[in-house]
């Protein structure tokens, strides 16, 4: 039922640790289900997405971005003739590694890690599924297929080599210790491609922020529809709705502008991937992973009109003044708390304790500081930083 450059459930490389088979579910299809059952993909529930936690009901969090994103995985990947199960696995893991408050929580980590081998959410997702988790009698982590643990490790590309390029590329650089770790464990050819449906997971997650950015700026009241009628893509889709709808209530006016935008993002990725799976001809998935870039892509016009709405929301929403005082603030927060816990790890709660006996030197307990710091929620943070800090 796939097309022969989907990764194949029966083809699968298997998982570091030897299981037997489920009777029900294939081997992607375990892998999600066991993501959706950790703990950290609950925990998302109350990590910021771009506004903290608790600022309002309707704004987005890591997870419910992370459902936009599985569902716009499933979409594309289905209709392409990939493997949705492994798309979806992808889409749901890809931000388990984010810390609280979001990017500005991995800023202020990063800079806190700087001396004891830095920080990468992406690097952290890994560690947590193959490590961090402890549930399972007979491994540590979730003991993931090679092709999950892949994608979530290079979905936005090559991670090292000549074609490295993404947000978590090294090129020639060291590696972040927390993937190096798995690397060294099971190589996964960081210097390829990843496979077409970790691209459609990479390119979903474009999708589901471009619009719903969009969507919880406008509802917090850091831009006006009217601002959107300049901008490539959302303009055309309101001049749309306006024509068809004359005189539209404005709730759903721009529900439905934003849904056609929506649309084009969708249609577009699948359009362009059609045009050069038909063009190559690819036959297997390594086929996919050897190409001199990614397959499931924006087509150049688009890629060029999204690049204008995320220059706007930059200057309209990332740092806007309200959302700056926010980021200070939170940024003081992970300050405290990091070199407090990295001081007094006694202050650890005593199922940390373990890992902080096994500590060799100050730069693994700053790796378990981080563990523990890396995976608290928004509330979380803020309840702690006030029992802790006053």
């Amino acid at each position: 039922m796939f097309a022969p450059y989907a990764c194949q459930p029966d083809a699968s490389r298997g998982r570091l640790h030897d299981e037997r088979m489920s009777t029900f579910r294939s081997p992607f299809q375990r892998d999600r289900d066991r993501i959706i059952h950790s703990s950290a993909f609950r925990r998302l529930k109350h990590k910021t997405q771009v506004f903290v936690e608790h600022e309002g009901d309707y704004y987005r969090t890591r997870l419910t971005h992370t459902i936009e994103v599985a569902q716009v995985a499933r979409t594309i990947a289905g209709h392409l003739g990939l493997n949705t199960d492994l798309a979806e696995a992808v889409a749901l893991a890809h931000d388990l590694g984010h810390p609280p408050f979001g990017h500005t929580g991995e800023d202020a980590l990063a800079a806190l890690m700087q001396p004891f081998g830095g920080f990468d959410h992406n690097a952290q997702a890994l560690r947590i599924v193959t490590r961090l988790e402890r549930h399972y009698a007979d491994f540590d982590g979730l003991n993931l297929t090679w092709e999950t643990l892949e994608g979530i490790a290079k979905h936005n590309g090559p991670v090292t080599g000549p074609r490295a390029s993404g947000s978590h590329a090294v090129g020639d650089g060291p590696l972040p210790y927390a993937l190096a770790e798995v690397n060294a464990a099971w190589d996964l050819e960081l210097d390829t491609n990843a496979s077409a449906e970790a691209q459609v997971a990479a390119v979903a997650d474009d999708v589901a922020y471009n619009h719903h950015d969009l969507h919880d700026g406008l509802r917090a009241g850091l831009f006006t529809e009217a601002d959107l009628m300049d901008l490539p893509v959302t303009g055309p889709c309101f001049a749309e709705v306006d024509a068809a709808y004359p005189g539209l209530d404005p709730a759903r006016r721009r529900h439905e502008a934003l849904r056609r935008v929506f649309g084009v993002m969708v249609e577009d990725v699948i359009s362009v991937a059609q045009n050069r799976l038909a063009a190559l001809q690819p036959r297997h998935p390594d086929e996919i992973r050897g190409m001199e870039g990614p397959i499931i892509r924006f087509s150049k016009p688009l890629y060029q009109n999204l690049k204008a709405i995320k220059s706007f929301l930059f200057a309209r929403m990332y740092r806007a003044p309200t959302v700056v005082i926010e980021r200070r603030r939170v940024t003081a927060m992970i300050d405290d708390l990091f070199p407090l816990f990295l001081d007094r790890p006694d202050l650890l709660p005593p199922d940390w304790q373990q890992d902080v006996a096994r500590a060799a030197d100050r730069t693994e307990l700053a790796r378990v500081v981080l563990d523990y710091v890396a995976g608290m929620t928004d509330r979380f943070a803020i309840q702690e930083h006030r029992r802790l800090c006053g």
